[in-house]
């Protein structure tokens, strides 16, 4: 009897011996991946002279500062947990090599590759003047507004137990506290083991406190862009202090702007310090004492809108928690912190280019 030919192929697992395709022809091209790699390299072109300026003329060539930062890019996009993991998924994934711009021959990198280049990235600012290439970008296109901005803040968790707040060895003498008056402080008298620079801290009733630092952001009303981005030690007066700084380094303005903000940022020194840089607080009035905030702000129907607008930074911070990695941080010190934080709000720039471009059709 005749046997039926089956159309099956062989389970081989020989290699080729040569390949012909490339990584651009394997990456698809309407890849969310194309246009982010797009943006962010016009974004690192902006830093060039940054970078010759943080690399010595003389020794052994490094990795290109590009290729590490768009691993870094690819560890917040894709929340990868470790730089070791990174590496694990960059040698595998076709998309992310790519993306790096490695090629399919060059083996990935050891972790200790970011931590021996973190500190020269540190030192030059890199993810501020990044934050600030990828702004450009968007004001180019007119996506960003000039004029309404909300400001918040948010903890994030110190890489530290909280068991090591521990007393600390040599106290400050009594009078020279932190506190009113030079009152001795709790902040005065303990610290942690691990990170000296976190505080005890909750910012809402009904949490237990953890060791952290807070987290701040100036977004415009527009399309939800981060502005400005900064970490602080965590104060009861670090948000308020921290959204004047901020709203004052924006760039310069031709006409007033208003500042949407939650109730926390209802108090007397911060409105005026806004009505001082030419900004109209719009700010959610405290119902349970008195309030900076008149009927001569309230009355306007832009109070109203910028009300319902400032709700939108919870997207921003449930983003940069869930996806960019910072509801609590793998670093230790407030500028390793906010070099990350920096670093992750200009991934979610990115993102919300990429999202504008497709749906532009550019």
């Amino acid at each position: 009897m005749r046997r039926l030919s089956i159309m099956r192929g062989d389970d081989q697992h020989q290699s080729d011996l040569f390949n012909y395709t490339t990584l651009e022809q394997r990456v698809a091209p309407d890849h969310p991946l194309r246009r982010i790699r797009t943006l962010a390299d016009a974004g690192l072109a902006r830093l060039n002279s940054r970078f010759d300026d943080l690399y010595g003329t003389t020794g052994r060539p490094s990795i290109a500062p590009e290729k590490l930062l768009r691993a870094l890019l690819v560890q917040v996009l894709y929340s990868i947990r470790s730089e070791r993991a990174l590496m694990d998924h960059i040698d595998l994934h076709l998309g992310l090599r790519w993306f790096v711009g490695l090629s399919l021959n060059e083996p990935a990198w050891d972790p200790s590759t970011f931590s021996k280049n973190r500190d020269r990235l540190l030192e030059g600012e890199v993810a501020m003047e990044f934050l600030h290439a990828v702004l450009e970008q968007a004001r180019a296109r007119q996506w960003l507004s000039d004029d309404r901005f909300t400001v918040d803040g948010t903890l994030i968790e110190a890489w530290a137990s909280k068991k090591s707040y521990q007393p600390k060895p040599d106290p400050p003498c009594p009078g020279a506290g932190s506190g009113r008056g030079g009152k001795l402080l709790r902040r005065d008298r303990f610290a942690s083991g691990t990170d000296p620079e976190a505080r005890l801290y909750k910012k809402s009733v009904g949490v237990g406190s953890v060791l952290s630092y807070l987290g701040h952001v100036v977004s415009d009303m527009r399309h939800g862009f981060i502005v400005a981005a900064r970490v602080t030690e965590a104060s009861t007066f670090a948000e308020r202090q921290a959204a004047l700084a901020m709203l004052e380094d924006l760039p310069v303005r031709r006409r007033r702007i208003t500042v949407a903000a939650d109730r926390a940022y209802d108090e007397a020194a911060f409105v005026r310090g806004l009505r001082g840089l030419g900004a109209v607080p719009h700010v959610t009035q405290y119902q349970r004492r008195p309030s900076a905030i008149d009927h001569r702000t309230t009355r306007h129907a832009g109070y109203e809108e910028s009300q319902r607008g400032r709700r939108g930074i919870e997207k921003i911070f449930g983003w940069l928690k869930q996806v960019g990695g910072q509801r609590r941080t793998r670093f230790r010190g407030r500028a390793r912190v906010e070099w990350m934080f920096q670093w992750a709000a200009a991934a979610y720039n990115l993102v919300r280019m990429k999202t504008l471009m497709a749906a532009s059709g550019a």
